[in-house]
């Protein structure tokens, strides 16, 4: 079996959210569901010298995040109904729909909060690694709109040797829990998964 799984390289991504867009368009999705999101991390301070100088010590830096097809997904350990599949071939994780009882096991239990209410549809829905693309040989649609070229997309370990094996950053949880498959080149200023300092910028933008 081929392990998919996406890179991400934070030097380059702007925020300007091209890929979530293009995502949400290519899927048909609703207002209030998104496949893929953009996060805006940042944090710091400001002070004041004695003699009257300021300096700063704020940070912020973009973060493009969907389904990291884990080894160990918990959406499917949590769904009762067996909706969930992890493909025998690619490894990409995604939900039957016809079989989904809108429970919101999946959602409760993912630590990326990848699986999303559809209320059109009355079930879960979430990002497939756009398996009938992958299948014709082309590349997910995110990454083939990114116009940063931030996005990449294919097998995990060739993607892990000419990258790195970095799988987190704040604001994502630990790896370990459920062993994603994504590498990420950080950004500049990046912080650690435990990182108290800072918070998401834009949580108002996030479905």
């Amino acid at each position: 079996m081929t392990q998919y799984g996406f890179h991400f390289d934070g030097t380059r991504c702007t925020g300007c959210k091209t890929c979530e867009l293009a995502c949400k368009d290519y899927h048909d999705l609703s207002c209030d569901v998104a496949f893929r999101q953009v996060y805006e991390y940042g944090g710091g301070s400001w002070s004041q010298s004695a003699d009257g100088l300021w300096a700063n010590d704020t940070f912020t830096y973009f973060l493009s995040e969907a389904c990291n097809h884990c080894d160990s997904p918990a959406c499917f350990a949590a769904c009762s109904q067996g909706a969930i599949v992890k493909d025998e071939d690619t490894g990409l994780v995604y939900i039957e729909e016809e079989k989904c009882a809108n429970c919101g096991a999946c959602a409760e239990a993912c630590p990326y909060s990848i699986p999303k209410a559809d209320a059109e549809k009355g079930v879960y829905v979430k990002c497939d690694g756009c398996k009938d693309r992958v299948a014709e040989g082309k590349m997910p649609v995110c990454v083939e709109a990114c116009p940063l070229r931030a996005l990449d997309f294919g097998d995990i370990e060739e993607l892990r040797s000419e990258f790195g094996d970095v799988a987190a950053i704040a604001p994502l949880p630990d790896p370990s829990e459920t062993k994603p498959n994504i590498v990420i080149t950080e950004p500049k200023n990046a912080r650690p998964v435990d990182d108290a300092q800072g918070a998401v910028l834009n949580v108002g933008e996030l479905v």
